[in-house]
C-alpha cells in the first residue's frame, strides 16, 4: 500500500513537472531587450581626498616694543597689501631719533673743523714752521671723525626704521583673522602672532595619490600634455560641485613613508560672491582655507571606448558579465573587464566587440544558453547612451561636470 502511495506521488511530480515545461515551452522564450556595443567618448576621471590651501599666509607680528594705541582693522575682512593695521605708540620712537639726527649734527660740524685744520697743516708742509706729524694728526683725527659721522648716519636710518615699525601694514592682499592683541597692552617681538592674514584668490588645493595611481595617472597623460591634459574639479562639502575649473601645477619630490602617496597640487580661482558680499559689506568666497573637499581630476580629452549601459553589467563572485545574443537567438555569458564607468555607462575594456547585440532588459529571467526574444531596448536605455555622448561634448565647451565616475578611486 505504501508503494502505491508513493508510485502515484512520484508520478505526480513528474507530471507536474512536465506540465510546468510544456507551460513554459507554450509560452515561449522569455523577451529581452537588445543594444548593441558602441564606441563612445567616456572622459576620465579619478576622485581623491583634499584640502584647500591660501596660496600666501603672513603671521603679522610686531618688530619693536611700545604700547598699542590702535588697531584699524575689522577682524575676519580682506585687507590689501599696505592697508594699516595696527598703530603703536610713537612718540619714544620720534625722539630718538631726533636724538640721533643731533648726533650726526654736531658731527658734521666738528668735521667740519677738522677739514680746515688738515687743510692749514698741509698747507705749511712747504715752509719752516710746517712739520710732518702735525699734518698726520690732522688727517688722522678727520678720518676718524667721518667715520663716527658715518656711524652716526646709521643710527639715525635704524631710528627710521625702527619708527616705521610702529605702524603696522599688511603686506599681501587677503582675508585677516581674529586679533591676539587688544588696545593699550604692550606688544614686543616676542608676544607672537598678532594676527594671520591668509590670501583668497587664487587657491591651492592639494591632494595625496598612491604611488600605484600616481604612476596610472603618469602612463595616462604624460604623452598627451602632462599638467595641460588634465583640469581639476573640486566638489565641496556639502555635495554641490564647484563652478569654478582648476589645473594640476605642482607633484611632490618624495613620496610619504607612513602612507605610501604623493601629493599634487593644483590651482583654482575663488572668486567673490556678489550676491552673498553684499551683506554687510562682508566678502564671501566660496572656498576656504584648510576646507576639507573632494577632488576631481579629469581629462581634458575624452577617449573612446566600447560602452554599454550600467544596467546591463551583472556581477557574481568571479566578477562582471554580460549576456550577448549568440546563434539562434540564444543568450550567452560573456565575461567582461570593466574600466572608467559612470553612472549610466559601462566602460568595456575586455570581453567585448563593438557591434556584439547585448540583452540590457530582462536579464532576471535569462540563463545562459537558452533561447530568447529579442527586441529594441527600451527609449530610456537606448537614449542614456546617446545623452552620455552629448554630456561629454558639452562639458569640453562649457565646464560642466557630469556623473559622479562609478570606477573604484584610491
Amino acid at each position: 500500500m505504501a508503494r502505491l502511495a508513493g508510485a502515484v506521488a512520484l508520478g505526480g511530480a513528474v507530471f507536474g513537472a512536465l506540465a510546468a515545461a510544456e507551460a513554459q515551452q507554450a509560452a515561449g522564450p522569455p523577451a529581452v531587450g537588445i543594444i548593441e556595443a558602441v564606441k563612445r567618448p567616456v572622459t576620465q576621471s579619478n576622485e581623491f581626498l583634499g584640502r584647500i590651501e591660501a596660496t600666501n599666509r603672513v603671521n603679522v607680528v610686531a618688530r619693536v616694543t611700545a604700547f598699542l594705541e590702535k588697531r584699524n582693522f575689522v577682524e575676519g575682512a580682506e585687507v590689501k597689501t599696505g592697508d594699516m593695521l595696527y598703530e603703536l605708540e610713537r612718540g619714544p620712537f620720534e625722539a630718538d631719533l631726533e636724538s640721533k639726527k643731533a648726533q650726526v649734527a654736531q658731527l658734521q660740524a666738528t668735521l667740519v673743523n677738522a677739514k680746515l685744520t688738515t687743510g692749514r697743516a698741509k698747507a705749511l708742509l712747504g715752509g719752516p714752521a710746517g712739520q710732518q706729524s702735525t699734518y698726520d694728526a690732522a688727517l688722522a683725527n678727520q678720518q676718524s671723525l667721518e667715520a663716527q659721522v658715518q656711524a652716526a648716519q646709521a643710527q639715525v636710518d635704524l631710528s627710521k626704521i625702527n619708527l616705521d615699525y610702529t605702524q603696522i601694514r599688511s603686506p599681501i592682499d587677503g582675508k585677516i583673522g581674529r586679533t591676539a592683541v587688544t588696545e593699550g597692552n604692550v606688544v614686543t617681538p616676542s608676544s607672537g602672532v598678532l594676527t594671520t592674514i591668509v590670501s583668497q584668490d587664487p587657491m591651492y588645493v592639494t591632494f595625496p595619490v598612491s604611488v600605484r595611481e600616481a604612476l596610472t595617472l603618469r602612463d595616462r597623460y604624460a604623452v598627451l600634455g602632462g599638467f595641460k591634459a588634465v583640469v581639476i574639479r573640486v566638489r565641496l562639502p556639502d555635495g554641490k560641485l564647484y563652478d569654478q575649473v582648476g589645473e594640476l601645477n605642482f607633484v611632490n619630490n618624495t613620496i610619504a613613508q607612513n602612507t605610501d602617496t604623493i601629493t599634487l597640487r593644483g590651482i583654482i580661482p575663488n572668486p567673490v560672491l556678489p550676491k552673498l558680499s553684499a551683506a554687510d559689506n562682508v566678502t564671501v568666497r566660496q572656498l576656504t582655507d584648510n576646507e576639507f573637499v573632494t577632488v576631481l581630476l579629469e581629462g581634458v580629452q575624452p577617449v573612446e571606448v566600447v560602452a554599454i549601459p550600467r544596467s546591463a553589467v551583472l556581477s557574481d563572485q568571479q566578477g562582471d558579465y554580460v549576456f550577448v545574443l549568440g546563434a539562434d537567438n540564444k543568450a550567452e555569458q560573456r565575461r567582461i573587464v570593466l574600466g572608467q564607468s559612470t553612472a549610466t555607462i559601462a566602460a568595456v575594456t575586455s570581453g567585448l566587440s563593438v557591434g556584439e547585440k547585448v540583452i540590457a532588459e530582462g536579464m532576471q529571467r535569462v540563463r545562459p544558453g537558452q533561447p530568447v526574444a529579442p527586441g529594441p531596448a527600451s527609449a530610456l536605455i537606448q537614449s542614456s547612451l546617446k545623452e552620455t555622448a552629448e554630456n561629454t561634448g558639452s562639458r569640453q565647451g562649457s565646464g560642466a561636470i557630469g556623473p559622479k565616475p562609478a570606477g573604484t578611486s584610491p
